[in-house]
């Protein structure tokens, strides 16, 4: 069983950058790829970006490509997301989630840990 807990969320402005972590806790960290979602308010959770168990291979949306950029330290069981060029738009409750896939995936029902998740808001 692995716990996963985010934090590093906040109140930027439009164009700031923030970095988002998850610590995870319980079972083999680098038995999972890892991946960060978001939920906007009154929208279904989509995905931002996967990092395989090895932190080799990482995957991004369209919306978040170039600017957002996923990482794992496998030694302190911390996964990241480093968040530039922020917009109003990139507002959400994010969460971090472990995957019983090797690499990661799109899909939201391929991962079997989540986290409570963490606020960012973006001010224009």
């Amino acid at each position: 069983q692995v716990q996963l807990v985010e934090s590093g969320g906040g109140l930027v402005q439009a164009g700031d950058s923030l970095t988002l972590s998850c610590l995870a806790s319980g079972g083999t960290f680098t038995k999972h790829a890892l991946g960060w979602f978001r939920q906007p308010p009154g929208k279904e959770r989509e995905f931002d970006a996967a990092i395989s168990r090895s932190g080799t291979s990482t995957y991004y949306s369209d919306s978040v490509n170039g600017r957002f950029t996923i990482s794992r330290n496998n030694a302190e069981n911390t996964l990241y997301l480093q968040m530039d060029s922020l917009r109003p738009d990139d507002t959400a409750v994010y969460y971090c989630a472990a995957s019983r896939t090797a690499s990661g995936s799109y899909s939201s029902s391929l991962y079997d840990y989540w986290g409570q998740g963490t606020q960012v808001t973006v001010s224009s």
